[in-house]
């Protein structure tokens, strides 16, 4: 029987296991045997992230957080979760490798995914000029011509974010109208660093070592024609990671798991949700750490009232 089962390997369940180590609850964390590490894994430079004024690389920052995490004792598997029974007191959680683990709490850290075009190069170029968060890596592309594809808020608010660092921001959409709220588009339209590129969408990403351009493709009638860019940013959202809580937790308007704010209590108890899994709006490194810190303590005092008896 375990104390504290985390699932996910990103910065909110790392600092999560950090905490719930350091108070002696033996913490088994549970990455993926695929995709640990979560999406800091395909970032090159991390600049923004406290403590190193000269940047890190992002699979650097997330093997210095298992170690802190491994210092302290968590115990880290590399093991994919395939089901979950969180309704109990006792948690059940089912692991490909291990088999069912039990647990008194659980901390539900899966994170999210960026969509993504699908293209070709997408992947290779990932760090290397195609980027999905532009307050992550916006400062890469000072003096740049870069693109946002995208129409929704989110795009809309990358464009004009992005405009401080570059030379020209074309905005690319496969149709003539954007889905972003009135003041979301009001904002970027009346910047004029800002382009539209209308009825258009991204069928290539060209360059070798860096993005040089896209392949753009005409909506209205096939037409194609090739872009110059030193950037391309991807903001068509992204997915929170929740398919093993459905039926179970309870879920927000936008997909992500409900959390009694500020706490990180989800519908059940002693079940806590930490990261991009709960979090749709920020989606950053220090932010999703923040909440792990929430979510460990969470844990601990929920145990402590449990074995209290007053829980």
């Amino acid at each position: 029987m375990r104390n504290v089962i985390i699932i996910g390997s990103g910065p909110a369940s790392y600092t999560a296991a950090i905490y719930a180590a350091r108070a002696g609850l033996e913490p088994l964390l549970l990455a993926s045997s695929v995709e640990a590490g979560g999406e800091l894994m395909n970032t090159t430079e991390v600049e923004n992230f406290p403590g190193f004024p000269d940047g890190i690389m992002g699979p650097d920052l997330m093997a210095r957080f298992q170690a802190q995490a491994e210092r302290f004792g968590t115990e880290v598997i590399f093991d994919d979760v395939v089901e979950l029974d969180l309704r109990g007191d006792i948690k059940a959680v089912t692991t490909a490798l291990s088999g069912e683990i039990q647990s008194r709490v659980v901390i539900f850290a899966t994170g999210s995914a960026y969509r993504k075009l699908g293209l070709p190069n997408e992947k290779r170029l990932t760090g290397y000029g195609v980027s999905y968060c532009a307050t992550c890596d916006g400062p890469f592309f000072r003096g740049k011509d870069i693109a946002v594809v995208g129409g929704g808020d989110s795009a809309m608010q990358e464009a004009t974010s992005l405009t401080r660092f570059a030379s020209r921001v074309y905005v690319i959409h496969r149709r003539d109208a954007l889905k972003a709220s009135k003041i979301m588009q009001d904002r970027a339209f009346a910047d004029k660093n800002i382009e539209f590129l209308w009825d258009t969408e991204v069928v290539g990403i060209t360059g070798e070592k860096t993005v040089e351009g896209v392949i753009l493709r005409s909506t209205v009638d096939a037409s194609e024609q090739h872009l110059a860019l030193g950037g391309l940013f991807v903001a068509i959202g992204s997915n929170p990671r929740t398919h093993l809580v459905h039926g179970q937790l309870e879920f927000t308007p936008e997909g992500s798991i409900a959390v009694d704010i500020p706490s990180s209590r989800t519908n059940l108890s002693g079940v806590f949700a930490a990261g991009d899994v709960m979090d749709p709006y920020y989606r950053q490194a220090i932010t999703a750490a923040g909440s792990g810190t929430i979510a460990a303590l969470d844990a601990e005092h929920y145990l402590s009232a449990l074995n209290d008896g007053s829980n």
